[in-house]
């Protein structure tokens, strides 16, 4: 399905689309099927902002994993003292 659809694309059809009902490629223009630049575009943006908060959350679980070695205590540090 996908392969005659981007050779339909490729040929110049440029309302080429997917028939979910029968799985076939057909004019989805001459089927009243309008599928508008701002939704396309509202998907790429939500994906987006999808990805960044997940990398996000991952940079904040990556700094709490460090681990920072333990101080000494002062009252060890003031033994030494001479």
């Amino acid at each position: 399905m996908l392969m005659e659809l981007k050779s339909q694309h490729e040929e110049g059809n440029k309302n080429a689309g997917l028939d979910v009902y029968t799985g076939k490629v057909t004019d989805i223009a001459a089927g009243g099927i309008i599928e508008p630049l701002r939704v396309k575009l509202q998907a790429i943006n939500s994906a987006n902002e999808a990805a960044e908060m997940i990398l996000r959350i991952d940079d904040v679980i990556a700094a709490g994993k460090v681990v920072h070695p333990a101080p000494l205590a002062s009252h060890v540090c003031e033994g030494l003292k001479m």
